[in-house]
């Protein structure tokens, strides 16, 4: 574990703690880890939407947990010791939204999985057949400009349209439910694929914390854990591709932003990914924000407004431009994810999130919703 498993800053996140029944919120200073919880500042959601989150954090009372990096070793280890804090998804009763097809590499691939009809074997002669398709950068068209629909007409002509291409450099961005409030997962847990996919990929993003009235107010790191196979057979299978037990990992803790961390700096974060496998593979790649082909602003709008209101909030992954061909396997069969498989996450500004790869049936049930939240602190008398 290195020194950039979280970074310096305004962090907020979750815990469990042994001696407590329901999740604490915490953050770090001077390297402990610190229960922040309080009345009316017993969840993420309120301390977001109190428009004085990074003062709060900063300031807040509370009492030390033991060292941050314990509490990260613990909550990746296979075996958790439960007299330790281990850490969960840093958010709770926000909702878990994600737009796709935001940048280049991922938009052709997409194409590709929807030519290939989920088969994975025609991957690698479809990226060569539609690249001489296109026959130009797409990275340099602004979605929905005068020249994306120029581009549109001619690849409508060739019969390559495509439902990803319309989102990817047509006017309108691809927003979609991830998962419900209180259904991600944090670091150090077991991310899940549904059984019935064959050919898989992590997505490593960047994803935003947005109050109810639209204030992006800080980010995390998350995987957008996506099943090729099932989404290319048909995009209304989207949610089945998308949306399972433990396929939403955000953390390990947001950064609220300050006068140091803004969203410029988010703009030009370099992510990196490193896929571990028990079967000695290894794959790496990164994702650069400065290559993002619609705004993280543009992003937010198009998911909250005065069309559609969130009002406890929500995170939003932004995408990504990773989209991984390593063979893994056999030649031309591109990768999918094998059980048992490391995914690693990191950049300096927001530190890094690890996960094990498991089947979504295997891993643990997600049993505790908004509802339990609530009830327990009322109890405990924190609402």
């Amino acid at each position: 574990m290195s020194n950039s498993d979280y970074p310096d800053g305004i962090l907020v996140g979750r815990a469990m703690v042994p001696w407590r029944s329901y999740p604490r919120v915490v953050t770090v200073r001077n390297g402990e880890l610190i229960d922040i919880t309080a009345k009316g500042m017993a969840t993420v959601r309120d301390i977001a939407e109190s428009g004085r989150a990074a003062e709060h954090v900063r300031s807040a009372l509370g009492a030390t947990l033991g060292t941050a990096r314990a509490a990260l070793e613990n909550s990746a280890a296979l075996d958790k010791d439960p007299k330790l804090p281990r850490l969960l998804s840093p958010i709770d009763l926000q909702a878990i939204k994600a737009s796709g097809v935001t940048f280049v590499v991922s938009l052709l691939e997409r194409v590709i999985e929807e030519q290939a009809r989920g088969d994975k074997s025609r991957a690698d002669a479809l990226r060569t057949e539609i690249l001489e398709l296109i026959g130009m950068d797409l990275s340099e068209l602004v979605p929905g400009s005068e020249a994306a629909m120029k581009v549109k007409a001619a690849l409508i002509a060739k019969g390559v349209w495509s439902q990803y291409l319309e989102v990817g450099i047509g006017p309108d961005a691809e927003i979609f439910t991830k998962g419900q409030p209180m259904s991600s997962v944090g670091y150090g847990a077991e991310v899940g694929l549904h059984p019935v996919s064959s050919w898989n990929n992590p997505e490593p993003e960047v994803a935003l914390l947005v109050t109810s009235t639209g204030a992006i107010i800080g980010a995390t790191l998350g995987n957008d854990v996506n099943l090729r196979d099932v989404e290319g057979r048909s995009a209304l299978l989207l949610g089945k591709a998308k949306d399972n037990n433990a396929s939403a990992s955000l953390g390990p803790f947001v950064r609220l932003f300050d006068g140091a961390f803004t969203l410029e700096t988010i703009k030009q974060s370099e992510i990196a990914l490193r896929v571990e496998g028990e079967d000695g593979f290894v794959l790496e790649g990164h994702s650069s924000m400065s290559q993002i082909s619609r705004t993280p602003e543009s992003l937010v709008a198009a998911t909250l407004g005065e069309h559609h209101q969130y009002p406890d909030g929500l995170v939003l992954y932004l995408g990504t431009m990773f989209a991984p061909v390593q063979d893994r396997g056999g030649v031309g069969m591109g990768f999918t994810h094998k059980l048992g498989d490391l995914v690693t996450i990191s950049t300096s500004e927001l530190g890094t999130l690890s996960n094990r790869v498991n089947l979504s049936t295997k891993c643990p049930r997600w049993t505790y919703g908004s509802s339990h939240l609530l009830r327990d602190l009322a109890k405990a008398d924190l609402l």
